[in-house]
């Protein structure tokens, strides 16, 4: 139906303004007709004017649909009167002649009007348009002069689509278009509109104000529903784009049908109830939204939050209490309101009587009282359209009761009469004084200072070209009467701000319009205010704001995992994998966490992992700490007795020195487990292997000192020969060798590879062990063979000197030590290959005390014993006598028999 309206609009054109041509007598001028006229209804007032300024208002809301019988074109004709539209035709008339009463703009001349009614369809904006230029009274078409009267330029039309109509065929003249209520964003391309301005801003801001609007409330799954016009379109169109760049979502995208289409509505309405959105914009007019209000009703959905455009937040047509339980709460962005001073006495100041051939007051009057006027035929309340049954209604209705012209206007509830939302209509009145203006500025020009060159000239009234008015309409700046400053950009906007509007019931049961915020637009700035002493009505069952989401935020913990195919406010929420976290709500990826870190239970934050190691405050640390200092104190305390019994012959048997070089030894081999207890350092890491390692060569090398001349004393008590034993000098040179040996290897281990700290990991995932990185396996076996070579060694010659006949059994002693630090070692490394943590660091340390130990007790106990309790024993006659050998070797002499024993036991003595 709508495809073959337009195509017979189309062919109607071509068809009426064909000219017909007769040709007379040579001597006869040839001569044009019209075949035809436009149905266009609306006022004129040219007479005794300069000029005229041409209006395009919505005073119908649509065309009677064409009798499909007819295959010529017909000019429409409108039903269903707009109050609205016809609310601000007279606004514009209020104020041309508001200007003509004023001397400071255009004093000297005077501005009529011819205003037609769009009826809201694209076909008669064309209609008209086509009338502004060529007339269609006179035998000639006389261009812009057609009422007899200069043309200025154009003021509309009321909606996005007839402005686009009628401004691609004014636009191929230039001539002046100033819209009012045309807010899409295509009127801005100069190369397509190039003559249109406006005084209402453009949808590219209204749909970023939207997508601010829903951010603020934190909504993220949203419809849409739009009309099928070049409004509703393009404001979707720029809607969705900055959705996708807020990386919000658009969960359905509907059109509301010009002309009714049950499947088409039914679409919208299916989509409205499945989907999960609770937020829906809806970009359409109040005319187009109309029909749609009713199939809310009718299906009965509620529980939605409308985000409603400028064309119908403040519409009477759509604000009615009956709507209340479908779109109260709705919220959106109004022009600014604005009271204008005399327009409702203008607006009361209206009577079918002033004129019997005003049709569109009288159709007014019938309408708004609901009667007929008497001796008329014009038509009221007719509705040719498709009701939701599918089914056309053809009602043509005509009252029984006559109008009697004393009804009261003050008695009337409708849109006309109510002046507390002038803002569409206050958008007319600047629309018209930005042509005055402009037209003040081109009569006011002064010759060689124009703008138009050559030579700086000027255009003078009234036969100016549209191009020279779109000079001064391009660069105008003026203040309006309410204080507002109102600047067209180079692409014909405006700048300024919204406000945004919430629907209330007020205390009558009416809705109201609650302002709850602004949004400001200028040329450097863009600010969302929400008033915060305002409370918002939300039409939700909790009277909270509506929950509008695809899918719930994700909590910290988890990660957003698209669903594949889906928009991407679709969503599941995965739990961050060990070792990630993700701290904030709804975040796309888990962060990993550093190696020092773990992540806690709800995998929400970086927890420091616990560090282990050996302390000096927990139970472990301080009884490895209290076993070391006891035993450096015994052998301090071994030392003493050996200082104070220096002289006794048990003291001096078999090399004194020696013997105090074990005890030293045996200190650093027990102080030196300290460096294994507290927090691992690059130095103590470096001073307790390198410690320990000095500490047993020293002691073992000193053992193997005493080892060998024992060894010695046994081969001379076996050997026939007379054989020499080990001078003591030879000893300590075997000393000195051993430790210096070990020295350099150490040193060389802490100059090319030194041990560090170095944190395990792959222990426990949940710990992190401060344990001492060894550097080079190949200096730590060197170090520690050394002191293994040294030990094996001493085994070897104890082994053989324990069967020396002698009652001194230091021999037997010796071995016996030796072999419990074998056991002890040989223990250590299965089991300190197979600890953890500060545990290992435990068993070292464990291994360390015992075999230091073992050496005390095996070698200086028995010793100790007999200086201490049993002193009598401590003699030359029971140890061995001392022989001096001088320059000659130490000889094997035997004493008495020890009468404790009661056996005999050779005595050996080696001299010092």
């Amino acid at each position: 139906m709508a495809s073959r309206n337009k195509c017979l609009a189309l062919g109607f054109l071509a068809f009426l303004w064909a000219e017909l041509c007769t040709e007379g007598k040579e001597e006869e001028e040839q001569t044009c007709r019209l075949l035809g006229k436009f149905d266009l209804n609306g006022y004129v007032d040219a007479k005794n004017h300069s000029l005229v300024i041409g209006g395009l208002f919505p005073i119908h809301s649509r065309t009677i649909p064409a009798n499909e019988s007819i295959l010529e074109p017909v000019s429409a004709k409108c039903e269903g009167f707009n109050f609205r539209g016809f609310r601000w035709m007279k606004t514009m008339i209020h104020t041309i002649k508001e200007i003509n009463e004023r001397k400071d703009i255009l004093p000297n001349i005077t501005l009529g009007y011819q205003i037609f009614d769009t009826c809201f369809t694209i076909s008669k904006s064309v209609e008209a348009a086509l009338v502004f230029l060529t007339g269609q009274e006179e035998n000639k078409p006389n261009f812009r002069n057609s009422t007899g009267a200069f043309l200025a330029g154009i003021i509309g039309a009321g909606g996005s689509s007839l402005s686009v109509a009628a401004s691609r065929i004014l636009g191929l003249y230039y001539l002046p278009q100033v819209g009012y209520a045309s807010t899409c964003s295509i009127l801005s391309d100069k190369y397509q509109f190039p003559s249109y301005l406006r005084t209402i801003a453009s949808d590219k801001i209204q749909s970023e104000a939207m997508v601010r609007l829903i951010q603020h409330f934190g909504w993220v799954w949203i419809g849409t529903i739009a009309a099928d016009d070049d409004y509703g379109k393009y404001g979707v169109k720029l809607f969705k784009e900055n959705m996708e760049n807020a990386n919000l979502c658009i969960a359905f995208s509907e059109i509301i049908p010009k002309v009714y289409s049950y499947e088409k509505m039914q679409r919208a309405v299916d989509a409205i109830k499945t989907s999960t959105a609770r937020v829906i914009v809806l970009y359409a007019s109040d005319i187009d939204l109309s029909p749609f209000a009713l199939e809310m009703v009718y299906h009965n959905i509620t529980d939605r939050t409308w985000i409603a455009s400028e064309a119908w937040i403040t519409s009477a047509l759509i604000a009615k209490p009956e709507y209340f339980p479908y779109f109260g709460g709705s919220i959106g962005f109004a022009i600014p309101r604005t009271d204008i001073p005399g327009l409702k006495e203008f607006l009361y100041d209206v009577h079918p009587s002033k004129d019997p051939n005003d049709v569109l007051t009288i159709e007014f009057w019938q309408t708004a009282f609901n009667c007929t006027w008497p001796n008329s035929n014009v038509p009221y309340n007719s509705d040719h359209r498709v009701n939701m049954t599918g089914k056309e209604d053809r009602l043509h209705a005509m009252s029984d009761t006559f109008c009697t012209g004393e009804e009261k206007l003050e008695d009337l509830k409708n849109t006309y009469l109510d002046v507390s939302q002038l803002r569409i209509t206050n958008n007319v009145k600047q629309a018209v004084y930005s042509m005055a203006y402009a037209l003040d500025s081109l009569s006011t020009c002064e010759e060689g200072r124009g703008p138009y060159v050559p030579g700086n000239t000027c255009a003078y009234i009234p036969d100016f070209e549209p191009w020279q008015l779109m000079y001064y309409l391009k660069t105008l700046k003026f203040t309006t009467h309410d204080g507002r400053r109102i600047e067209i950009d180079e692409n014909g906007d405006v700048t300024g701000y919204y406000d945004i509007l919430n629907w209330q019931l007020d205390d009558n049961g009416n809705i109201a319009f609650v302002k709850v915020g602004e949004y400001v637009f200028t040329n450097s700035m863009f600010e969302l205010v929400i008033t915060k002493n305002t409370t918002i009505f939300w039409n939700t069952e909790s009277s909270e704001s509506p929950h509008s989401v695809c899918a719930d935020v994700c909590p910290p913990g988890t990660r957003r995992g698209i669903r594949q195919g889906e928009p991407i406010c679709c969503f599941d929420c995965i739990p961050c994998a060990d070792g990630y976290v993700s701290q904030e709500p709804g975040q796309r990826k888990c962060k990993q966490c550093g190696e020092d870190y773990l992540t806690n239970a709800q995998k929400s934050e970086c927890v420091l992992k616990e560090v282990e190691f050996l302390a000096y405050d927990e139970p472990l640390g301080f009884t490895l700490v209290i076993l070391s200092i006891s035993g450096a104190l015994a052998v301090t305390a071994v030392t003493v007795v050996y200082v104070v019994y220096r002289h006794t012959p048990l003291v001096n048997a078999n090399d004194r020195e020696l013997s105090f070089l074990i005890q030293v030894s045996l200190i650093i081999t027990l102080l030196s487990s300290m460096f294994f207890i507290g927090k691992p350092s690059d130095w103590s890491c470096m001073a307790r292997h390198v410690t320990l390692a000095l500490g047993f060569s020293l002691c073992l090398s000193c053992i193997l000192g005493k080892t060998i001349s024992l060894f010695l004393a046994y081969r001379i008590s076996q050997s026939k020969t007379r054989l020499t034993s080990m001078h003591p000098v030879y000893r300590k040179i075997v000393v000195l060798i051993s430790v210096l040996v070990e020295t350099g290897v150490c040193a060389a281990y802490l100059v090319l590879e030194p041990p560090r700290v170095y944190k395990n990991m792959e222990a426990q995932n949940t710990k992190i062990i401060l344990e001492c990185n060894e550097g080079s396996i190949e200096f730590l076996c060197s170090v520690f063979g050394i002191n293994i070579f040294l030990a094996l060694l001493c085994s070897l010659t104890t082994s053989v000197a324990r069967q020396l006949p002698d009652n001194y059994y230091e021999g037997k002693c010796i071995t016996f030590g030796m072999l419990v630090f074998f056991m002890v070692w040989i223990c250590f490394v299965p089991v300190y290959l197979n600890t953890k943590g500060k545990f290992k660091v435990a068993v070292e340390i464990f291994a360390i005390l015992a075999s230091s130990y073992d050496l005390l007790g095996c070698i200086f106990a028995p010793k100790c014993f007999i200086i201490l309790l049993r002193p009598k024993r401590n003699t030359s006659e029971i140890v061995g006598e001392r022989i001096s050998t001088l320059d000659k070797g130490i000889q094997l002499t035997a004493s008495s028999v020890s009468s404790e024993i009661n056996n005999t036991v050779a005595s050996t003595v080696l001299d010092e």
